[in-house]
C-alpha cells in the first residue's frame, strides 16, 4: 500500500508514523510533496492535495496529549450551533501549555486522577476522528468552568440534556461528584428534570 493510498483510507491524511508503520522511508513523503501528490499541512502530517484543512485533527495531531473539552466538544457532540470561536483542550497538568498558548488554543488542566474520565471519540464536521469527552464530562466542565464559559452556552445545553432520551444522570452526578461541581450540576437537574 503507498502514501496516497493510506492518505485515501484515511480521509486524505497521512502521518510519519502511519508511513514507518507500512514499511515506507520518510524520504517517500518528502518526494510525494515534491512530486505534488501530497501537501505538509503539521509537522509529520501530510494530506492529499484536494483535502478539506481538519483544524481539530490537525490540532488533535500536533497536541496528542490533549483532548478537546469545553465548548469545543460541546460543539463536536452536537449540543451547541455556536461554532467555537477558538477550540479549547485539556491536558495534564504537567504538561507545557505554551506552545498550546501559541498555537492560540484555549488550554485547560487536569488533576490525573480525573484526567481520562469521560473520554471517548468524536467525529469532527470533516469526518475525522478525535479525542474528547463525553456529554456528561462536557457538562460539568462548562459549569466548572463558568467563569470562562458564557453562561448563554451552560444553560441551552443543559435544558437539550435534559431532553435526551438516552441521558444518564447517575453517571452525570457521578462525574459531577468526582470534579467537585455536585451542588451545582444537582441544581440544574432540580430545575430541568
Amino acid at each position: 500500500m503507498g502514501l496516497v493510498d493510506i492518505a485515501v483510507k484515511n480521509n486524505g491524511y497521512i502521518s510519519v508514523a502511519q508511513a514507518t508503520a507500512a514499511h515506507i522511508p520518510r524520504r517517500s513523503l518528502t518526494e510525494a510533496v515534491e512530486s505534488g501528490e501530497l501537501v505538509r499541512v503539521d509537522r509529520g502530517l501530510y494530506a492529499l492535495p484536494d483535502t478539506w484543512e481538519d483544524p481539530l485533527f490537525i490540532a488533535q495531531h500536533r497536541f496528542s496529549r490533549g483532548t478537546f473539552s469545553d465548548e469545543t466538544a460541546l460543539y463536536l457532540l452536537g449540543m451547541t450551533d455556536r461554532v467555537p470561536l477558538s477550540l479549547t483542550m485539556t491536558f495534564p497538568r504537567s504538561y507545557n501549555t505554551r506552545p498550546v498558548k501559541e498555537a492560540g488554543i484555549i488550554y485547560r488542566t487536569c488533576a490525573d486522577d480525573v484526567l481520562s474520565l469521560g473520554i471517548c471519540e468524536l467525529l469532527t464536521p470533516y469526518g475525522n476522528t478525535v479525542r474528547g469527552y463525553d456529554l456528561e464530562r462536557t457538562l460539568c466542565d462548562i459549569v466548572r468552568g463558568q467563569k470562562v464559559v458564557d453562561v448563554q452556552v451552560v444553560v441551552p445545553a443543559m435544558k437539550q440534556y435534559a431532553a435526551l432520551r438516552n441521558r444518564d444522570p447517575m453517571k452525570l452526578l457521578e462525574y459531577a461528584r468526582k470534579l467537585g461541581v455536585e451542588s451545582k450540576i444537582r441544581s440544574y437537574l432540580e430545575v430541568l428534570l
